[in-house]
């Protein structure tokens, strides 16, 4: 049957590699992504998809289902097709979104034979404010049995973990005044945004080493003789889980109620930015995609790489098993979020790599269909790495 897989991988490998390439000329904002979303759900309904756009509030997110109407999993590929600002496709969404589209298409070539269910997802605006967060939220993935995601980079990686992140925006409101003829009269909200961040330079001593505390004062005044009334600053505070990220966001407000409290100004805090959760790895199920990524031309695969970033998928991995490994485009060094990167998806290696990712991804959605023993490890190390250590969220 996986014989099969591959016969279906060479009658569209051509399309796909056409929208691959598509995406990459033709670059789309999150949220803004309508075109890009069009040729995947386009390309699914010709492929006999049933298409839901608009899920979530989210205008260029979808879901695409093809139901064999026989008992089985249900598995879901979940796209990305948002591009970077003044870079485009710098971190593959070109080829992300093209692979998901392309797995769901192969596997639904032969459930019809095995049972079972496949989605895809298309999920916007992972850069900026990531859809998968509401649809985690919302019960997208209650009828899911496993989610998977393939993401290109530089080599070859097994999926491993991202921290945990809330964006957290501190709005400090003073007063106004003349800073030469009546500065007692004035109340320097930027004195307050200051002290935030000298608070948080000092918490540093006092969080474990995975913590990353990053941020700027996006308004800080209008004029140097005008005591400033308004400042802004915004933050991202990540951490390995999101359990400890908790107590770590905490303390950060804490801190910026004490530096409102020094200089008498008001301070209100808000997420700019919807947060993202830790992400966990199903063992079972990435042991078994690298196995089936290893039968396809790549030849390698590296243990999981240190990630100190925050991806949406971790929500989804609170709900479903869940992986998102990383399939190499033989450049080693290669840096993502670049133009170099970009450029190096629509090459005629980067295309055999997506017919790669595309072919691994349906296979490992047929082993689980097909391999009761496999499914019933992965529904297992769910229950007891995730679902039944359910964090708290703030």
């Amino acid at each position: 049957m996986k014989e099969q897989l591959r016969q279906h991988l060479k009658q569209i490998e051509s399309k796909l590699w056409e929208m691959s390439d598509t995406l990459y000329h033709h670059p789309e904002l999150g949220d803004q992504e309508y075109n890009s979303m069009k040729l995947l759900t386009d390309f699914l309904e010709v492929h006999g998809f049933t298409v839901e756009k608009g899920i979530v509030d989210r205008p260029t997110a979808f879901k695409a289902v093809y139901d064999s109407q026989k008992e089985g999993p249900a598995i879901a590929f979940l796209s990305e097709y948002d591009a970077l600002p003044g870079v485009g496709h710098g971190c593959g969404h070109n080829m992300i979104g093209t692979m998901s589209a392309g797995a769901g298409v192969l596997l639904s070539k032969v459930i019809d034979e095995i049972g079972g269910r496949v989605v895809v997802l298309g999920t916007p605006a992972e850069e900026t404010n990531g859809a998968k967060v509401p649809m985690a939220e919302q019960g997208i993935f209650n009828d899911i049995d496993a989610a998977m995601i393939l993401h290109p980079a530089d080599e070859s990686y097994e999926s491993g973990e991202s921290l945990a992140m809330d964006a957290i925006q501190f709005d400090f409101r003073g007063k106004s005044a003349h800073a030469a003829s009546n500065p007692e009269d004035g109340i320097n909200a930027l004195d307050a945004a200051i002290q935030l961040f000298n608070g948080v330079n000092a918490l540093r001593q006092h969080v474990t080493s995975d913590v990353r505390i990053h941020g700027i004062i996006k308004e800080g005044g209008i004029a140097a003789n005008i005591v400033p009334d308004k400042a802004v600053a915004q933050f991202y505070v990540r951490a390995k889980d999101r359990v400890y990220l908790n107590e770590v966001v905490e303390k950060v407000k804490n801190i910026a109620k004490g530096a409102a409290m020094m200089t008498g100004a008001k301070v209100h805090i808000s997420n700019y930015e919807l947060s993202y959760d830790n992400m966990v790895t199903n063992e079972t199920l990435s042991n078994l995609f690298t196995k089936n990524l290893l039968t396809t031309k790549v030849k390698e695969v590296k243990k999981p790489r240190s990630s100190y970033g925050s991806i949406d998928m971790g929500n989804v991995s609170h709900v479903v098993p869940a992986i998102h490994p990383y399939i190499g485009l033989d450049s080693p060094g290669l840096v993502a979020h670049t133009k170099e990167f970009a450029d190096t998806t629509i090459t005629d290696n980067s295309h055999q790599v997506l017919s790669s990712g595309a072919l691994a991804l349906a296979m490992t959605g047929y082993d689980l269909i097909t391999d009761k023993e496999i499914f019933e490890n992965m529904k297992r190390e769910f229950e007891e790495k995730v679902k039944n250590k359910m964090p708290v969220k703030s």
